[in-house]
């Protein structure tokens, strides 16, 4: 199995900096490691404990530290606010490997919710009291996920949205919360954990007045699946007498296909007889639009689109609307992504009148792959051809 990871979050509005805090690791041996920490109020301050709070407990979890023992030292060593008696910091952290092996941990945060489909499953789990503050209590689970399971994990924003307004008097409420995760869930069985946990946080806010947050809202998902694959051509090959052999590689693929450039897309037309059709230009921006090829997912541009989708991963800019938003939406809708990349060099890349930030073609996916395993948990390999 593949565990598809992903959070997404927006500050309480006015705001300049998140009180949540989302972090997560991937070992080469497919365990994960995720925490979600809400920090008490909103603002620097919030973000400094729930940073501390959910880096801490992912450093614990790497030294193999035991996450119930780790979750303990932290919240031993959280203060208490004095005013209102409650942690100023609270957490979910998760423990999960490919083999379905799963260990939660919670302290104050709404309890996760398992999804089996678009029914609730309601895992057991004990309590640890902490030695320190008799009130405050570990929630600890363990079990084994299925194929196609779901863990949904939020902090209060999500739950408390909209209370005191007339329609929400409660808030959105768990209640509220379980209903929308059961019906998103029916709607699209295969939805991506980033585009359940974009809905989640988007529902919350259309509880809130005007739809401006009063609280940090976070929603972190993970989503037991088979790996979704893709395969991206771009370059030609350094020996022109192996075009048709690659081509071949390319249009056999079990998966998802791109190509990225246009020598590239070409020598595939030539050797496969499709032809490339040109779309039309629709808010592109300043690249060159995309194209299509039967048998082939999506069509771009090279060095540049490649070049500017590095940098929408970097910057986390994933809503873009032209031929580099799409790249960034067919990688990240893919688990595991192999670059089929030409070592034949294009001379059109080092003309002086060219901006200077753009690399040679090998130097941007290499970029790529560290962004797209450290940043999005995907599993990427590089063959140059």
């Amino acid at each position: 199995m593949f565990v598809d990871v992903w959070c997404h979050k927006v500050k309480k509005y006015n705001q300049n900096a998140f009180g949540d805090y989302f972090v997560s690791k991937r070992e080469k041996d497919g365990k994960i490691f995720a925490v979600l920490s809400d920090g008490l109020g909103s603002g620097i301050k919030a973000n400094i404990l729930s940073c501390m709070t959910s880096t801490m407990l992912l450093k614990f979890m790497e030294k193999e530290v035991p996450i119930k023992e780790a979750a303990e030292i932290i919240m031993n060593s959280l203060p208490v606010c004095q005013v209102r008696k409650i942690s100023y910091a609270t957490f979910s952290a998760v423990q999960a490997d490919e083999d379905g092996n799963v260990l939660v941990v919670e302290e104050g945060n709404p309890s996760f919710l398992r999804m089996k489909g678009d029914e609730i499953c309601e895992p057991d789990y004990h309590e640890v009291i902490s030695t320190s503050f008799p009130d405050r209590h570990l929630k600890v689970y363990q079990f084994k996920a299925d194929l196609g399971d779901r863990l949904v994990f939020c902090s209060d924003g999500v739950t408390q949205a909209g209370m005191g307004e007339r329609a929400y008097p409660l808030g959105f409420t768990r209640e509220g919360f379980i209903r929308y995760v059961k019906g998103a869930l029916k709607v699209n069985p295969e939805i991506s954990s980033s585009n359940l946990a974009s809905k989640i946080v988007t529902r919350a806010m259309q509880c809130e007045p005007e739809m401006l947050p009063q609280d940090d809202i976070s929603c972190a998902v993970m989503y037991f699946r088979n790996p979704r694959k893709a395969l991206i051509f771009t370059g030609p090959p350094y020996e022109k007498q192996k075009d048709a052999e690659y081509t071949r590689q390319l249009l056999m693929f079990n998966g998802k296909k791109a190509i990225c450039g246009g020598t590239t897309a070409n020598l595939v037309s030539r050797e496969s007889k499709r032809p490339v059709i040109s779309m039309p230009v629709m808010n592109m921006g300043s690249l060159p639009p995309t194209s299509k090829m039967d048998g082939v997912d999506l069509v771009t541009e090279g060095i540049l689109t490649l070049t500017r989708t590095l940098e929408y991963l970097e910057q986390e800019k994933l809503n873009e609307q032209d031929a580099a938003g799409e790249l960034v939406k067919f990688l990240l809708d893919c688990d595991t992504i192999e670059f089929m990349v030409g070592a034949m060099l294009n001379q059109a890349h080092y003309d002086p009148s060219l901006p200077i930030e753009i690399e040679i073609r090998r130097n941007v996916i290499k970029k790529m792959k560290k962004v797209l395993e450290n940043n999005y948990f995907k599993r990427v390999t590089i063959h140059y051809v």
